[in-house]
């Protein structure tokens, strides 16, 4: 499961992160929701900057149930996301015990059910959910999945967030521990206001989403 590309890839993804570009409003959602500011000040300002994370990754385009929503919609969840300990932010690839993979599980679960109503579609969404704001799991986008399942072989489907799927992609990690760390360690989010990096690393889990999603193009 060694792979001696991601470094390349990730260089990929990383050319196209100026301030303005679209890449970046991973950056803006994941200082936004660091556990040190709260949220709950401005409930407004962190549904607007949840929803143009994710209409920067197409979760309004097309047949998405998001276009018939304002951005009210995401109030529930934001709240949501305030009520939690400030330890999940601290979850990411390389530590997926049992512990942290059933709170992952039942984040996703959570949110699902304050922001999905009846049959819509949830992988792709609430997994982009928990990356932009927790960044402790890939996005589970088309690019990313056909990514995965390659990388497998087979042996998962990467079409839930389960045991399963996030055991894998722990597999991933250790496999390729040395340069998914480096990146993470070398990689730091963009500051809006001033459009400098922060002090603020990347997520290992973002590190890896990058090199699938990438991949998958």
């Amino acid at each position: 499961m060694k792979n001696t590309d991601i470094e390349t890839i990730v260089n990929r993804y990383k050319s196209q992160s100026a301030p303005d570009d679209r890449y970046a409003s991973f950056d803006y959602c994941y200082n936004y929701f660091r556990p040190s500011n709260d949220i709950t000040q401005d409930i407004e300002k962190g549904c607007l900057v949840l929803g143009f994370y994710l209409a920067s990754w197409g979760m309004f385009r097309g047949s998405s149930f998001l276009l018939q929503k304002s951005v009210k919609h995401f109030e529930p969840t934001i709240r949501y996301i305030a009520t939690l300990d400030k330890s999940v932010w601290e979850i990411d690839a390389d530590n997926y015990d049992e512990n942290n993979v059933r709170t992952i599980i039942k984040i996703y679960k959570d949110i699902k059910t304050r922001l999905i109503n009846k049959s819509n579609a949830d992988l792709t969404l609430i997994t982009k959910i928990l990356l932009g704001v927790f960044g402790f799991v890939p996005a589970f986008d088309n690019f990313f999945c056909n990514s995965f399942r390659a990388i497998s072989g087979g042996q998962c489907g990467f079409r839930k967030v389960n045991v399963k799927s996030l055991s894998f992609i722990k597999a991933f990690y250790e496999s390729n521990k040395t340069t998914i760390d480096r990146l993470s360690v070398e990689t730091f989010t963009t500051d809006f206001l001033t459009g400098q990096k922060t002090t603020l690393n990347y997520p290992k889990a973002k590190i890896i989403d990058m090199y699938g999603f990438t991949a998958g193009q």
